[in-house]
Order: structure tokens, then C-alpha cells, then sequence
């Protein structure tokens, strides 16, 4: 094993080749635990929303179990996918699956919480602090779903109008940080500088894919989000004729 792999010896293991790609899945009890825990408890708590529940486990299967855990320790774009997952899929699953919010929710505060939280862990610096200790990885999984499903029962529980502004604040904030990796003329994270190639990638060519990734597909589910909350606004109501 080379210095960089002692370095960098992520939670999902060591970069696959593509011929190895899919006999790398996760079988980590502990990941497994606690994805089967949140689902049962997700359904014991609302089991009206049950379809939610079992999607959002469905989701979190693919994230930490199937071979894309393994993929995202070779690629950024991969990670980028897998945090795009996380957020985006897994997270608006968990909140329609709880139980209905109280109180005023805060639509402002919980999304520039979230936005902060992802821009945050994708620093180089925090990044590849994660991809080097277990138990910061952890950190960085939980604070990045914790803060998105904040952000989405928020969107769940306001008015339109202050839903539709808070999932475009996130499309703009999530689309600013794709942009910028897309344009940043060097490669930013270390993790991935000797693991790119077995997939015909060079590091900073990763590095782009994976803004992109959040430039365009993962920003526009916000927009989609935000277009149907407006589409349902400007529908128009049923004329009732007086009895």
C-alpha cells in the first residue's frame, strides 16, 4: 500500500477499477443498522406516509450500500452524486415521511443552514479531513442529511411563496458552488488525485463533471420543486355554484 492510500483510506474503502466496481458493495452492520432503524421508526411515527418511508430507505440503500459508496472513493463526481442523493432524494423523502411539522417553520434559517453545511464540507481542507477518518466521514453524512431534511420539512410547512423562495435560494447557492468547481483551473481535492485514471479521468476533468453534476441536474430539482409549488398556486380553483 502506497502512502497515499494510508493517507487517504476513506469509509467506503480505497477507489475500485471499473472491473472491480461491482463486487464492492457495503455490508457495514452498523450503516445497515441504522438505515433499517430509521425506516421503522420513520413508519411508527407516520405510518400514513409509509410509501415515503420506504423510499427514502430504498434511496439510502443506494447511497451507502450499492457500489456507488466504493465509485465515490475514486471519483469526486461520483462523491458529488452520492451528496446529491443524500440531499435531494433521500432528504425531501425523509421529511414527507415524518409527521407534520409544528410551529412557524423557518424556511430562511434552514436553508442557508443547509447551504452552509454542504458548501462547507466540500472545502478542500474539511473534505478531505472526511475522507481520511471515519468518524469525521460520519459527521460529514449526518450534518449534510440532518440540515437538508431540515430544510425540506421547512419547504413542506410554509406558505407557497416562502417555499418557492427558499428552494430558489438553494437552487442559486447549489448551483454557485457547482459552477465554481466547473471553473476553478486546478484540482482542489487531494483524496482523489491518484484514483482518477483507472476511469479514463484526469483529476481537475472529475472535478468539473462533478460541478456540473451540481450546477445543472441537482440545482434544477430545486427548480422542479419550486415550478410545481407554483403550478399548483396559479391552478385554478373550482367555481362552487351556490346551493
Amino acid at each position: 500500500m502506497s502512502n497515499t492510500d494510508r493517507l487517504w483510506l476513506p469509509y467506503c474503502g480505497a477507489g475500485p477499477t471499473p472491473a472491480e466496481l461491482w463486487t464492492r458493495w457495503n455490508l457495514d452492520p452498523i450503516a445497515l443498522a441504522l438505515i433499517a432503524g430509521l425506516g421503522a421508526a420513520l413508519i411508527a411515527f407516520a405510518p400514513g406516509r409509509r410509501r415515503f418511508a420506504i423510499a427514502a430507505v430504498a434511496a439510502l440503500l443506494v447511497i451507502f450500500v450499492s457500489p456507488l459508496c466504493a465509485l465515490s472513493s475514486a471519483l469526486f463526481s461520483a462523491r458529488t452524486v452520492h451528496h446529491v442523493l443524500l440531499t435531494v432524494a433521500a432528504a425531501p423523502l425523509i421529511a414527507w415521511a415524518m409527521p407534520d411539522p409544528r410551529g412557524k417553520p423557518q424556511v430562511a434559517i434552514t436553508t442557508l443552514l443547509f447551504t452552509a453545511v454542504f458548501w462547507g464540507w466540500h472545502a478542500p481542507v474539511a473534505y478531505g479531513w472526511a475522507m481520511s477518518n471515519n468518524l469525521v466521514y460520519g459527521l460529514m453524512q449526518a450534518g449534510l442529511l440532518v440540515s437538508a431534511v431540515a430544510a425540506w420539512r421547512a419547504v413542506r410547512a410554509a406558505p407557497p411563496p416562502a417555499a418557492v423562495a427558499g428552494l430558489l435560494g438553494a437552487m442559486v447557492l447549489m448551483g454557485l458552488l457547482g459552477a465554481i468547481l466547473t471553473f476553478t483551473p486546478r484540482a482542489l481535492y487531494a483524496p482523489h488525485a491518484l484514483t482518477t485514471t483507472a476511469w479514463g479521468l484526469t483529476p481537475i476533468a472529475d472535478q468539473q463533471l462533478a460541478g456540473l453534476i451540481m450546477w445543472i441536474p441537482a440545482a434544477a430539482v430545486y427548480l422542479v420543486f419550486a415550478l410545481s409549488i407554483l403550478g399548483r398556486l396559479l391552478r385554478p380553483q373550482p367555481v362552487v355554484q351556490p346551493a
